[in-house]
């Protein structure tokens, strides 16, 4: 089984974040969540994200790296928007890493390093027309990653929604989170 370390997106640990990752516990996973807003949650991505900037993105991401330190270097990253960036950033910085699950977000390989490191696998999952993810060229970084990578997917579910697989927010989609789901189960189980 694999050990995951879970970052969260720009409303903070919601439940919806502890219900995702407490179904990889279910499948025997172990799954860390770390609490990159110190117990604030937000009701909106613009409220998240203007916190995140007044803590500065920086120290968002080191909040992330401080996290991992403590916890075993073979791990698979996974981060769900702004947690995203830590998510990437450790995979392709930190030795040892098992895979990469990225949600809703990616940032081009460049940001982090000069290239994806051999070996870890990744997955990237958005919807086909989410505003964030294809609107903001997220989804440009994520065709570079698959590229580059020796085994990298992406992933594409129909619709506009950006948080689709936090199953208590109004943009939950039931279908498209199940399919990412079972993606991700695949993807851990030969980690």
């Amino acid at each position: 089984m694999a050990e995951v370390v879970l970052f969260h997106h720009a409303l903070g640990l919601t439940p919806g974040i502890v219900a995702f990752a407490d179904d990889l516990r279910h499948a025997g996973h172990t799954v860390h969540t770390p609490d990159l807003f110190a117990g604030r949650t937000f009701e909106t991505i613009e409220e998240g994200v203007g916190h995140a900037q007044e803590i500065g993105f920086e120290e968002v991401i080191a909040r992330g790296v401080r996290a991992a330190e403590e916890l075993p270097a073979e791990l698979v990253y996974a981060g769900f928007s702004l947690g995203e960036l830590v998510a990437q950033k450790l995979a392709q910085t930190r030795p040892g890493a098992r895979g990469a699950l990225l949600f809703y977000s990616c940032v081009p390989v460049s940001e982090f390093s000069a290239s994806w490191p051999p070996g870890v696998p990744a997955q990237i999952h958005g919807m086909d027309a989410d505003p964030y993810f294809v609107g903001e060229g997220d989804i440009d970084a994520a065709r570079e990653l698959v590229n580059e990578a020796e085994d990298a997917e992406l992933f594409l579910y129909p619709g506009d929604q950006h948080y689709f697989a936090d199953s208590t927010l109004p943009s939950y989609r039931e279908d498209a989170a199940t399919l990412l789901k079972q993606r991700v189960l695949d993807f851990l189980s030969g980690r």
